[in-house]
């Protein structure tokens, strides 16, 4: 029988007439060693077909080139969302440019972030950690401050504190689109918002909400609603929205999945848009252009917002330094559900 044979660092070391800790250390691209040596191993090991494999390399490098990616609750559900999968493309692209995979990990409704975080960090499967969300008073930050961990967050912090983010201006945003509506004649106004624990949400409330105010309509005269990131809280708020005695002129929702929804209740109910009600949200999102009534969005550029993260959170890991905060920019593509002319 033939036996297979291995070929060891120490293998490439005798043929190299090096230590092996030499051969280590230029799999590892260690300074330490001159361009000549490293040059004269490399070549014995393509002569003789080793290829230092993922485990050996992040020994050597003390690294795992690999960064863990933190999923929201319910991932199933948060994938059908369009702005997950824009944002993966961005960061798998990013990653791709530093040579760094991503090892994506979620849990199960009303689990606790830290604990996958944690067991990635104790199994030393990553390099560093990427949230995709930032929450109000969000656990996971202070627990990946508190050990120091790398990590950059997509999502602005809510406190003062100091970590890599990337996010767009989303109070600016919202306070724009609330504005042009309003420069449109609208004066009658409501905001289905999504998940209120999320600083996305709640910069976009209060842009809209400064709008109103800064052009002298009523506050108590606009409704706020809040649910989910999902068809089903649109459809939910287009029914009750729908069936009240007082329609809005203009509703501002913030996910083009939750817009869907409401302007397909509305159809249900015989309501039009824009004619009766318009509708302006946030994504910029396939659904927007797809929907029955091309939708007005904000355009948040969610690829380039998964990229960016992506780019720093690898720097950090690579050089330390200062924390860095991205500001991505965003744009209002008017499309036909604001664009009444009826006012």
């Amino acid at each position: 029988m033939v036996k297979n044979y291995r070929i060891t660092i120490k293998d490439v070391a005798k043929r190299a007439g090096v230590s092996p800790s030499t051969v280590s250390r230029v799999i590892s691209d260690s300074q330490r060693i001159s361009n000549e040596t490293s040059s004269h191993v490399k070549k014995c090991m393509e002569d003789m077909g080793y290829f230092p494999n993922a485990i050996a390399r992040s020994l050597a490098n003390k690294s795992t080139n690999t960064i863990g990616l933190i999923l929201p609750d319910k991932p199933g559900e948060a994938l059908l969302n369009p702005f997950f999968p824009e944002a993966i493309r961005g960061i798998i692209r990013g990653a791709a440019i530093y040579g760094y995979d991503i090892l994506i990990s979620s849990h199960l409704e009303g689990e606790d972030d830290i604990k996958s975080i944690s067991s990635l960090i104790n199994s030393s499967k990553v390099d560093g950690i990427l949230l995709m969300i930032s929450r109000i008073e969000d656990k996971a930050i202070e627990y990946l401050i508190k050990i120091g961990f790398p990590f950059a967050v997509i999502g602005s912090p809510s406190e003062n504190y100091n970590f890599n983010f990337v996010d767009n201006d989303n109070f600016s945003a919202s306070y724009e689109l609330t504005s042009y509506l309003i420069q449109k004649g609208y004066k009658k106004f409501a905001m289905i918002a999504g998940d209120k624990t999320l600083t996305v949400t709640d910069n976009r409330i209060k842009g809209y909400l400064k709008a109103l105010e800064d052009n002298n309509i009523s506050l108590s005269d606009s409704k706020l609603y809040s649910g989910d990131f999902n068809e089903r809280t649109g459809h939910y708020f287009g029914e009750i929205l729908g069936q009240g005695e007082k329609l809005p002129q203009a509703i501002i929702v913030t996910d083009d999945v939750v817009a869907y929804g409401l302007a397909s209740a509305f159809r249900d109910n015989g309501i039009k848009v824009p004619e009766d009600v318009a509708i302006a949200s946030f994504n910029n999102s396939l659904l927007s252009r797809q929907c029955y009534v091309p939708l007005t969005s904000v355009d948040i550029n969610a690829d380039m917002l998964g990229e960016e993260a992506t780019k720093i959170l690898i720097e950090t890991i690579k050089y330390d330094g200062d924390k860095k905060k991205v500001n991505v920019p965003y744009k209002i593509h008017k499309r036909d559900s604001t664009e009444s002319t009826s006012l």
